[in-house]
This record gives structure tokens, C-alpha cells and sequence, in this order.
């Protein structure tokens, strides 16, 4: 490589990092690839109803580029086999390729997004996933490190409950190593469910749900059996993320989902929310230098177990939207001062919501529905889609919707960005149809 060619690459590095225009989910890596500008495609992990179209777990591409001649479209599916629970999703650092998992059969469908992002196509399948972590059931969150992929697991093979581990792999679909979850110490329970870095402070967070019976079983029977009720995870281990040692465990009762990092270089702290408890809680440092996990905020009246799920923060740091599932709302608090956070906005959904994904520069914010085939809601309730909104500064405006019931595709869970900016089109013909479509 040339010292020119090295000057190049280092400049186009620091634009993507530095522009503020860029689009992309406020919750990925701080290793990945950033879109610069409109995202072109939402990737949709999409499990699949029994009668409903194939009845296949299948990535559906949804065309988002705003003046193409199918905005707002459903633009290719693309089905893997089968239902394997299909759940959460994630782009290697690069951004080369989608890695999604099914948490009941514990298999990985590894999905090439850049040699044509409009037309993904299924690169490999890795279907001994139990086997290689030794033990690892229910591989959940696809986290970028820098060449690896870092994946939780909800579950184990031996009592299917909630004791599970972090499984390390290789870009390229080669397991490195196995992470336990500490089951020893005040607090520690051994569960799992989020992944979550911090680079500047050696830091990597996890978070703890349940384990496969529970997860697998119908949400109101689970909900009436006292022992299932009992079998959840109360608690976050903080990691040195370079030597993937756990460091402290922390007691956050009523199971602690998705984790986000603040992004600011002097904020040294992250938000969890409690699915039963529904409550925000803050893990910082303090003026001592100690880390400190805090319950900070109620989110709607927890009585009702409103049921909080995705989460996800605002790039400069001062908002966070909090998904409700059980009242398909969208809560927005103001976090400028991250120990007293305030509502400040709402809106319902639909009958049930699940994922948020918003753009970088907030004007965008993505909805999905589908939480788990056995949760979610029957008959009318049952909405499935992926609508997009406009965050004007003071509410959210509908622009579309896509029913995935009505294009018979399956319930709609996890949704990732794409983008012709990272790789370009595949090819003359494609990329003339593009710049044509703005």
C-alpha cells in the first residue's frame, strides 16, 4: 500500500466518523462501518407463521431511499428453511455481513449485504453452535468487536434455564472461545441476554433474561406459573473487555434487557430497562471511580407490567425511547441529566411494539412488533409491520407502513441498515437505476 493510498483511506475514515449527516442505529458498535447520509435499505429478521406464505424464517429488504420508485416497498425476501425463532441480528465491523440467529434451534444464518445491498443472499449457515460453545443454547445478541462477532446466549443444554455464557467467533465463522456468565458473588445469577462495549473505559456490559422453557412457552401460562415467573434474570456483570474477565456483578431486579452506552467522550455510563419491573436503570461511574447500577426512573405505571423492551439512545446523548410492549407504546424521555430522567412524549404504536432503530441524526425512527412467537398477541391484536415516522423535534409523524401479515411475510422483529455508501451498487446497470430512482 501506498503512503498516498494509506493518506486516503485514513481521510475517508475520519469523514465517515466526523459527519454529521450520517445514518445509522444508535445501538451498534463503536467498531463498525457508519452509513454517511439516508440509509438505502431496512433489513427485517422476520420469523415465520405456520400457513401464513412459506412459513419460513426469512430476511425481508425493505426499499427506504426516499425518492426510488419503491419507498416504503417490500423489495426482495429471501427465506432460510423452517422456524427457528428468528430474533436479533447483527453487521460484522466491517459491515460486510448480517449475522442472524434462531434462539430455539440455536442455528446462525450469516447473510453477504455488500455485494449487492439491495439483493442480499445467504453466504453460510453455522448449525453447530451448541456444540462448539460447549453448551451455548439461544444465541441472541451479534455484537462487532474488531474481526469478531461477540454472540450471548439466552440458554444452556443441560436444564434449558437462563445460566448461559458469551460465545466469541471470528468474522469469518470460526469459534474462538466461550465466556461463562459468573454464578458466584452478591448477585450474580449466571443469566444472559445483551452485549453491550465501551472501548474508552475497558468496558463491556451484559445484561440477563431467561432461559429456553420459559422463552419457548406460551406468554400467559409462563406469566400464571409462580416456578417460570421465578426464572428470571436480577442481574449485569460489567467485563474488562480486553481480557473478557468479569469485574462486578450488580444487583437490577426484574430482568435487564438491551444495554446502550452513551456515546459523549466525558459520559461514562449506559441505560438497561426492566421488563418486569419497568424501570430505568443507570450503571455509572462515580466520583470515586467505582461502576454503580442504580434505579433511576419508573417507565409508565409499573402495576400494569406495561412490559419495557427495546431501548435506544440518542446519538448526542440527551434522548432515549423506550419501547412498551404490552400498550404498543413509544415513550421518549429527556436524559440530559442521566440520573433524573423525565418523560417528556409518547405515542402508541400499535397493539403490541417491539424494536426501535432510529437514524443518527434522529429525524428517523424505525418501529417493529414481533417480540417472541409464543408472546405475542393473537387474533386482532397480532399486528405485524414495520412502520417509519418522523421525529420533528416535538412528535413523531407517520410516513408508512409495511403489514407483514397482509404481504403474508411473518412476524417482524429485528431490523438493521444498509446502504449502497459503504460498497456501491453491483453493478453499471444497478447503479444508473439508483442515481435514476433519486
Amino acid at each position: 500500500m501506498t503512503k498516498l493510498t494509506t493518506a486516503l483511506s485514513a481521510a475517508l475514515a475520519l469523514l465517515l466518523l466526523a459527519s454529521p449527516s450520517r445514518a445509522d442505529e444508535t445501538c451498534l458498535s463503536p467498531y463498525m462501518a457508519k452509513i454517511v447520509g439516508q440509509e438505502d435499505f431496512v433489513y427485517v429478521w422476520t420469523l415465520g407463521i405456520e400457513g401464513l406464505g412459506d412459513g419460513q424464517d426469512k430476511l425481508v429488504t425493505i426499499d427506504v431511499r426516499p425518492d426510488s420508485k419503491t419507498y416504503g416497498k417490500v423489495i426482495q425476501t429471501l427465506s432460510v428453511g423452517g422456524r427457528n425463532e428468528a430474533h436479533h441480528s447483527g453487521l460484522t465491523d466491517d459491515r460486510r455481513y448480517l449475522w442472524a440467529g434462531g434462539i430455539d434451534t440455536s442455528k446462525i444464518f450469516v447473510f453477504d449485504i455488500h455485494t449487492d445491498p439491495a439483493k442480499p443472499r445467504l453466504d453460510s449457515t453455522i448449525d453447530d453452535f451448541v456444540d462448539k460453545s460447549g453448551g451455548v443454547v439461544g444465541p441472541h445478541t451479534f455484537y462487532a468487536l474488531p474481526g469478531r462477532m461477540m454472540i450471548t446466549g439466552l440458554s444452556n443444554n443441560r436444564d434449558h434455564g437462563g445460566k448461559s455464557a458469551l460465545v466469541e467467533y471470528t468474522n469469518s465463522g470460526t469459534y474462538i472461545a466461550t465466556h461463562w456468565v459468573p454464578t458466584e458473588g452478591v448477585g450474580a445469577d449466571g443469566y444472559n441476554y445483551d452485549v453491550r462495549v465501551q472501548p474508552r473505559l475497558n468496558a463491556m456490559l451484559t445484561s440477563s433474561f431467561t432461559g429456553w422453557t420459559n422463552y419457548m412457552m406460551d406468554f400467559g401460562k409462563m406469566f400464571a406459573d409462580p416456578q417460570a415467573m421465578a426464572a428470571w434474570g436480577n442481574s449485569m456483570v460489567l467485563w474488562d473487555l480486553h481480557s473478557r474477565k468479569p469485574k462486578k456483578t450488580f444487583s437490577v431486579p426484574g430482568a435487564p434487557l438491551e444495554v446502550r452506552w452513551a456515546w459523549g467522550p466525558t459520559h461514562d455510563w449506559a441505560f438497561t430497562s426492566t421488563a418486569l419491573t419497568s424501570k430505568l436503570w443507570l450503571v455509572h461511574l462515580d466520583a470515586d471511580g467505582e461502576w454503580n447500577a442504580s434505579e433511576v426512573a419508573d417507565i409508565g405505571d409499573p402495576s400494569k407490567i406495561p412490559l419495557p423492551v427495546d431501548i435506544s439512545i440518542a446519538a448526542d446523548d440527551t434522548r432515549l425511547w423506550v419501547d412498551t410492549f404490552m400498550d404498543g407504546t413509544a415513550r421518549l424521555f429527556d436524559i440530559s441529566d442521566p440520573k433524573k430522567p423525565v418523560q417528556i412524549y409518547s405515542k402508541k404504536i400499535g397493539s403490541q411494539v417491539n424494536m426501535v432503530s432510529q437514524s443518527w441524526d434522529g429525524k428517523r425512527v424505525y418501529f417493529s412488533t414481533s417480540l417472541i412467537a409464543n408472546w405475542d398477541k393473537k387474533g386482532d391484536e397480532n399486528d405485524q409491520f414495520v412502520k417509519l415516522y418522523h421525529w420533528n423535534g416535538k412528535k413523531l409523524d407517520h410516513e408508512w407502513t409495511v403489514d407483514f401479515i397482509a404481504e403474508k411475510l411473518g412476524r417482524a422483529h429485528q431490523m438493521r441498515f444498509g446502504s449502497y455508501a459503504l460498497f456501491g451498487s453491483p453493478d453499471a446497470t444497478s447503479e444508473s437505476e439508483a442515481v435514476a430512482a433519486r
